[in-house]
């Protein structure tokens, strides 16, 4: 059987960092999309380990946090009726916190929507700082209340970002179009725990990061048939963005990457460089992403 070279895997995850879908890799590289899936896979696979080790005793001091929305196999109002959909297809989320100041997005989460994750979500957030107090802002979704107080206790600050919608927009006259919300009429910045700094209660840099997530994980983006076909890989792809995001691209403000803000890497990395933990991993058993999904009565 022929095996890609290290070159070869480099060119490959650099398309799908850059935000291309798998059939035009394959039409691209003349890699096979059973190949370009199975890299994809073991990339995610083993560098999403890496990151949960790497990214321990961080010394943040202002978490924003939020959700952005995908599907996989089907939308959740399609799958009982949709044909063999497979474990976890029907609507999906991931979890994300950035650190506002290096933009390290040190924690993501793959699941629901719904407490039980919310709370599994800021618990491994909790278990990755050094301990010291932190100021937490999240959107106005109630539920992560109870989770930034079971998680933390006493020692955080936790600020709230409340949106509120109303009125025309530019997607209707009445309120709200197909693909718009209705136009924001205000935002109001909340204290909820302890003494947050109103200078830091903001959710801009998790929000610009869904953006980065869109633009480039094909399988974000919307109107297509891009979407993610396996849950598996749905995580190994997010798995495989936020290794690139963090260690390889320059953010443009930074001047640097994120790992190198945050002190968790002192150079630059590349794509060979990613292979390398690649490689390092292939006869080390491989271990699903975090997921959850609620069970089904």
């Amino acid at each position: 059987m022929n095996r890609l070279s290290s070159d070869e895997r480099a060119k490959i995850l650099h398309l799908l960092c850059e935000g291309m879908s798998i059939r035009a890799v394959t039409r691209l590289t003349g890699a096979s999309k059973n190949t370009v899936t199975k890299l994809l896979n073991d990339a995610g696979a083993a560098l999403g380990a890496y990151q949960d080790r790497a990214f321990r005793h961080l010394s943040c001091e202002h978490v924003q946090v939020d959700e952005i929305w995908s599907f996989c196999y089907a939308k959740e109002k399609n799958v009982a009726k949709a044909k063999a959909a497979p474990e976890g297809a029907g609507d999906v989320w991931t979890w994300t916190a950035i650190d506002a100041d290096t933009k390290l997005v040190f924690s993501f989460f793959v699941g629901d929507r719904n407490e039980e994750i919310a709370e599994d979500f800021l618990r491994d957030i909790h278990d990755r700082l050094d301990g010291e107090r932190v100021q937490i802002t999240s959107d106005g979704y109630a539920i992560y209340r109870r989770a930034v107080k079971r998680a933390f206790g006493e020692n955080v600050d936790y600020g709230q970002v409340v949106k509120i919608y109303g009125g025309g927009s530019s997607g209707s006259a009445s309120g709200g179009g197909r693909y718009s919300p209705a136009g924001l009429t205000k935002v109001e910045y909340k204290p909820v725990m302890g003494n947050p700094d109103p200078m830091h209660i903001s959710t801009s840099f998790v929000e610009r990061q869904n953006l980065t997530m869109r633009m480039h994980m094909r399988r974000f983006t919307r109107l297509t048939n891009a979407f993610s076909k396996k849950v598996e890989n749905h995580v190994n792809a997010i798995s495989l963005h936020f290794a690139y995001y963090n260690f390889v691209r320059v953010h443009k403000t930074l001047r640097v990457t994120p790992a190198m803000a945050a002190g968790v890497s002192d150079k630059l990395w590349n794509m060979s460089d990613l292979v390398a933990i690649v490689e390092a991993a292939e006869k080390a058993p491989a271990k699903r992403g975090p997921y959850k999904k609620r069970a089904v009565d």
